[in-house]
């Protein structure tokens, strides 16, 4: 008899190819090999507001439900940090000097629809975006803060603080991924909204990539 394989083994083995395919996306791949500007990453910066804006809204409310609220930890909580840094980027005014790209907005759209009547797929974008910031999100920071001279003030939101050991909390994640109460089918829907989940991280950096030719073009 077969041995089963554990969901979070077959998540992370379905996505991994969306995974390395949305990271070598032209607008990142140029932004992690020092081709990006100073205006690149204050741009991924304000379009990564928005997403959290909408993941955290949403895991307020997930709090109360029995399958997302083991996910949920104020220890990933990325909202402040992300507010301290487009502060230092762009001044007091940044909330005035941003907006979310179409992309961006689909993206938002989607995580309020799965978030309002579906647990799995709050989760399947829970997943996507915080065991990403765990893992190379933490190598994209120390790049973004070798390349443009930052200390902590700019890339907060790579930093869990309150995460001594992201290893550890992501094995404890998986986990918890292992143990919900999701037949095969749910499963596969999971899966599914995970690869939705990378699509819209790929088409941002598309949309990254337009909107910064297009104020080239007009510069």
């Amino acid at each position: 008899m077969a041995e089963l394989i554990p969901f979070s083994t077959a998540l992370r083995e379905r996505s991994s190819s969306a995974h390395s395919g949305s990271e070598h996306a032209g607008f990142m791949a140029d932004l992690m090999r020092g081709r990006g500007t100073r205006d690149d990453y204050i741009a991924l910066v304000a379009q990564h507001w928005f997403i959290y804006a909408a993941l955290e809204s949403a895991a307020e409310r997930m709090k109360a439900d029995p399958v997302a609220a083991p996910f949920i930890s104020e220890r990933l909580t990325r909202l402040p940090a992300l507010e301290s840094d487009l502060e230092f980027l762009l001044g007091e005014d940044w909330r005035e000097r941003i907006e979310p790209l179409p992309t961006t907005r689909r993206y938002v759209e989607r995580i309020q629809q799965v978030a309002a009547t579906w647990s799995g797929g709050f989760v399947a974008h829970h997943y996507t975006r915080y065991l990403g910031d765990l893992s190379g999100g933490q190598f994209i920071g120390k790049l973004m803060a070798r390349q443009f001279g930052f200390e902590t003030n700019g890339i907060g939101f790579y930093l869990f603080d309150d995460i001594a050991d992201p290893a550890a909390f992501k094995e404890v994640y998986r986990e918890q991924l292992d143990a919900a109460p999701w037949d095969a089918a749910e499963q596969e829907r999971v899966i599914e909204e995970v690869l939705v989940a990378y699509r819209f991280n790929t088409e941002l950096f598309d949309d990254l990539a337009a909107a910064k030719e297009r104020s080239a073009q007009t510069a």
